[in-house]
Protein backbone atom coordinates (compact mmCIF):
# COMPACT_ATOMS: atom_id res chain seq x y z
CA UNK A 1 0.00 0.00 0.00
CA UNK A 2 2.41 2.56 0.65
CA UNK A 3 4.57 1.36 -2.26
CA UNK A 4 0.93 2.20 -4.40
CA UNK A 5 0.83 5.41 -2.49
CA UNK A 6 4.60 7.00 -2.99
CA UNK A 7 4.14 6.13 -7.06
CA UNK A 8 0.99 8.00 -6.98
CA UNK A 9 2.56 11.32 -5.58
CA UNK A 10 5.45 10.85 -7.53
CA UNK A 11 2.81 10.34 -11.09
CA UNK A 12 0.70 13.43 -9.81
CA UNK A 13 1.78 16.98 -9.88
CA UNK A 14 2.11 19.49 -7.00
CA UNK A 15 -0.82 21.51 -6.56
CA UNK A 16 0.89 24.96 -5.94
CA UNK A 17 4.17 25.67 -7.94
CA UNK A 18 6.68 28.01 -6.17
CA UNK A 19 9.53 29.04 -7.96
CA UNK A 20 12.75 29.88 -5.85
CA UNK A 21 15.63 32.10 -7.22
CA UNK A 22 19.06 30.77 -6.48
CA UNK A 23 22.37 31.51 -8.34
CA UNK A 24 22.89 28.16 -9.62
CA UNK A 25 19.67 28.04 -11.47
CA UNK A 26 17.53 30.07 -14.28
CA UNK A 27 14.54 31.65 -13.71
CA UNK A 28 11.28 30.85 -16.23
CA UNK A 29 11.93 34.25 -17.44
CA UNK A 30 15.59 34.14 -17.99
CA UNK A 31 14.63 30.34 -19.72
CA UNK A 32 11.97 32.12 -21.95
CA UNK A 33 14.31 34.98 -22.99
CA UNK A 34 16.93 32.45 -24.19
CA UNK A 35 14.06 30.03 -25.61
CA UNK A 36 12.95 33.27 -27.86
CA UNK A 37 16.67 33.94 -28.88
CA UNK A 38 18.53 31.06 -29.25
CA UNK A 39 16.50 28.24 -30.87
CA UNK A 40 18.02 27.66 -34.30
CA UNK A 41 15.76 28.75 -37.29
CA UNK A 42 13.42 30.64 -35.71
CA UNK A 43 12.89 34.40 -35.81
CA UNK A 44 12.83 35.86 -32.34
CA UNK A 45 10.14 38.33 -33.76
CA UNK A 46 7.63 35.87 -34.80
CA UNK A 47 8.05 33.55 -31.67
CA UNK A 48 4.48 33.12 -30.62
CA UNK A 49 5.39 34.39 -26.75
CA UNK A 50 2.07 33.61 -25.72
CA UNK A 51 2.34 30.03 -26.49
CA UNK A 52 5.73 29.47 -24.97
CA UNK A 53 4.31 30.78 -21.44
CA UNK A 54 1.93 28.40 -21.88
CA UNK A 55 4.29 25.19 -22.49
CA UNK A 56 6.21 27.20 -18.96
CA UNK A 57 2.73 26.95 -17.21
CA UNK A 58 2.54 23.11 -17.75
CA UNK A 59 5.80 22.63 -17.26
CA UNK A 60 5.31 24.35 -14.05
CA UNK A 61 2.27 21.74 -12.95
CA UNK A 62 4.86 18.94 -12.88
CA UNK A 63 7.60 20.63 -10.86
CA UNK A 64 10.36 20.00 -12.84
CA UNK A 65 14.00 20.28 -10.94
CA UNK A 66 15.84 23.75 -11.45
CA UNK A 67 18.52 22.19 -13.29
CA UNK A 68 15.80 21.41 -15.72
CA UNK A 69 13.63 24.51 -16.17
CA UNK A 70 12.97 24.77 -19.51
CA UNK A 71 12.83 21.15 -20.82
CA UNK A 72 9.35 21.46 -22.80
CA UNK A 73 10.79 24.52 -24.22
CA UNK A 74 14.39 22.95 -25.29
CA UNK A 75 11.78 19.93 -26.81
CA UNK A 76 9.57 22.44 -28.88
CA UNK A 77 12.57 24.14 -30.20
CA UNK A 78 14.06 21.24 -31.53
CA UNK A 79 11.29 19.27 -32.25
CA UNK A 80 9.31 21.69 -34.47
CA UNK A 81 10.50 25.47 -33.99
CA UNK A 82 7.50 25.82 -31.56
CA UNK A 83 5.49 24.86 -34.87
CA UNK A 84 2.27 23.99 -33.43
CA UNK A 85 1.08 22.23 -37.36
CA UNK A 86 5.04 20.68 -37.66
CA UNK A 87 4.84 16.83 -39.10
CA UNK A 88 7.58 14.73 -39.36
CA UNK A 89 8.67 11.30 -39.31
CA UNK A 90 7.28 10.67 -42.36
CA UNK A 91 10.03 8.18 -43.56
CA UNK A 92 8.57 5.65 -40.32
CA UNK A 93 5.52 5.28 -42.28
CA UNK A 94 4.43 2.48 -44.51
CA UNK A 95 3.69 4.73 -47.03
CA UNK A 96 6.59 7.45 -46.56
CA UNK A 97 3.98 9.87 -47.06
CA UNK A 98 2.17 10.33 -44.11
CA UNK A 99 4.04 11.97 -40.73
CA UNK A 100 4.04 9.83 -37.86
CA UNK A 101 5.52 12.45 -35.78
CA UNK A 102 2.80 15.67 -35.46
CA UNK A 103 2.78 19.43 -33.43
CA UNK A 104 4.70 21.03 -31.41
CA UNK A 105 6.93 18.00 -29.55
CA UNK A 106 6.47 15.94 -32.80
CA UNK A 107 4.33 13.07 -30.96
CA UNK A 108 3.74 9.70 -32.37
CA UNK A 109 0.57 7.66 -32.78
CA UNK A 110 1.12 6.32 -29.50
CA UNK A 111 0.35 9.20 -26.95
CA UNK A 112 -2.77 9.10 -28.45
CA UNK A 113 -3.38 5.25 -27.21
CA UNK A 114 -1.81 6.07 -24.09
CA UNK A 115 -3.93 9.03 -22.99
CA UNK A 116 -7.14 9.27 -24.24
CA UNK A 117 -8.27 12.41 -25.68
CA UNK A 118 -4.88 13.31 -26.07
CA UNK A 119 -4.71 16.21 -29.58
CA UNK A 120 -0.80 15.73 -30.97
CA UNK A 121 -1.91 18.58 -33.16
CA UNK A 122 -2.85 20.79 -29.72
CA UNK A 123 -0.10 22.12 -28.00
CA UNK A 124 -1.55 21.88 -24.77
CA UNK A 125 -2.19 18.64 -24.98
CA UNK A 126 0.96 17.81 -26.74
CA UNK A 127 3.04 19.30 -23.72
CA UNK A 128 0.79 17.21 -20.61
CA UNK A 129 0.89 13.83 -22.47
CA UNK A 130 4.77 14.75 -22.88
CA UNK A 131 5.33 15.65 -19.43
CA UNK A 132 2.61 12.77 -17.75
CA UNK A 133 5.23 10.31 -20.07
CA UNK A 134 8.13 11.26 -18.66
CA UNK A 135 7.02 11.71 -14.87
CA UNK A 136 5.38 7.67 -15.39
CA UNK A 137 9.42 6.70 -15.93
CA UNK A 138 10.49 8.56 -12.70
CA UNK A 139 9.72 5.42 -10.60
CA UNK A 140 11.38 3.06 -13.38
CA UNK A 141 14.13 4.84 -13.83
CA UNK A 142 15.29 5.45 -9.80
CA UNK A 143 14.74 1.64 -9.46
CA UNK A 144 16.58 0.62 -12.47
CA UNK A 145 19.53 3.61 -12.52
CA UNK A 146 20.35 3.49 -9.06
CA UNK A 147 20.32 7.71 -9.55
CA UNK A 148 20.10 9.84 -5.77
CA UNK A 149 19.60 12.94 -7.66
CA UNK A 150 16.64 14.21 -8.97
CA UNK A 151 17.84 15.93 -12.11
CA UNK A 152 19.84 12.73 -13.16
CA UNK A 153 16.34 10.60 -12.03
CA UNK A 154 14.58 13.55 -14.45
CA UNK A 155 17.16 13.29 -17.18
CA UNK A 156 17.16 9.40 -17.81
CA UNK A 157 13.18 9.53 -17.35
CA UNK A 158 13.53 12.09 -20.05
CA UNK A 159 15.30 10.47 -22.80
CA UNK A 160 13.74 6.91 -21.95
CA UNK A 161 10.05 8.82 -22.38
CA UNK A 162 10.93 10.05 -25.96
CA UNK A 163 12.78 7.04 -27.32
CA UNK A 164 12.21 3.34 -27.92
CA UNK A 165 13.05 1.06 -25.32
CA UNK A 166 16.19 -0.63 -25.27
CA UNK A 167 17.71 -3.41 -23.66
CA UNK A 168 19.15 -1.95 -20.07
CA UNK A 169 17.20 0.75 -20.40
CA UNK A 170 19.01 4.29 -21.41
CA UNK A 171 20.17 5.36 -17.80
CA UNK A 172 23.51 7.05 -19.22
CA UNK A 173 22.38 8.57 -22.17
CA UNK A 174 20.75 11.86 -22.21
CA UNK A 175 18.73 13.45 -25.13
CA UNK A 176 19.56 16.01 -27.60
CA UNK A 177 17.05 18.82 -25.97
CA UNK A 178 18.89 18.67 -22.91
CA UNK A 179 22.22 19.81 -24.93
CA UNK A 180 20.39 23.00 -25.99
CA UNK A 181 18.45 23.50 -22.36
CA UNK A 182 22.61 22.93 -21.16
CA UNK A 183 23.56 25.72 -23.30
CA UNK A 184 20.64 27.89 -22.84
CA UNK A 185 21.66 28.00 -18.54
CA UNK A 186 25.04 28.35 -19.54
CA UNK A 187 23.77 31.67 -21.66
CA UNK A 188 22.28 32.63 -18.20
CA UNK A 189 25.07 32.33 -16.18
CA UNK A 190 27.06 34.23 -18.29
CA UNK A 191 24.60 37.15 -18.61
CA UNK A 192 24.21 36.99 -14.82
CA UNK A 193 27.91 36.98 -14.43
CA UNK A 194 28.34 39.89 -16.64
CA UNK A 195 25.91 41.82 -14.64
CA UNK A 196 22.93 41.58 -18.19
Amino acid sequence: MIYLLTMMMIALPPAVYIETYDLNNPTYDEILLEAIHNCRGVNPEKVDIDLLKQLIEIEKEFNVPPELRGMILAAACQESAYNPKAKGDRKFSKSKKKPMAIGILQLWPIYEKMYPGLDRANPHDAAMGWMKHIIKQLPKIKKRCGYTTEAKIWVAAWVTGIRYKKPGGRCREVPNHYRLLKKWHKNIKIKRANGC
